[in-house]
């Protein structure tokens, strides 16, 4: 059986916006929506605080670079953490082997 989706009407940067979503997913998509139109409300109010008139095409595009930016710092932080932790392992097993080796 398809997945059922519905119809979400969002509004971010004071536009209203129908998306289609998969049931289930309401809440995430609503908190995606929440932080996109708060990072894009940030832009817009930077821009104004220094006399710029950004249109939202523009402040979408910038929100997403900073979205893209964080997620990328993100997985490469990630990514240091599975190699030390893989590190850590292998310290481990090194370490259990030669307490089994020293019992024997």
């Amino acid at each position: 059986m398809a997945n059922s989706s519905r119809i979400l009407e969002l509004t971010i940067l004071e536009r209203e916006y129908r998306i289609n979503c998969p049931e289930g997913a309401e809440e995430k998509l609503r908190e995606a929506a929440r932080y996109l139109n708060d990072k894009m409300a940030e832009i817009k109010n930077a821009g104004a605080a220094t006399g710029k008139v950004l249109g939202t095409d523009r402040i979408a595009v910038i929100a997403a670079l900073n979205i893209a930016n964080q997620l990328h710092e993100l997985q490469a932080e990630q990514a240091e953490t599975r190699t030390s932790l893989a590190t850590i392992d292998a310290l481990v097993d090194e370490a259990l082997e030669q307490d089994m080796q020293l019992e024997l």
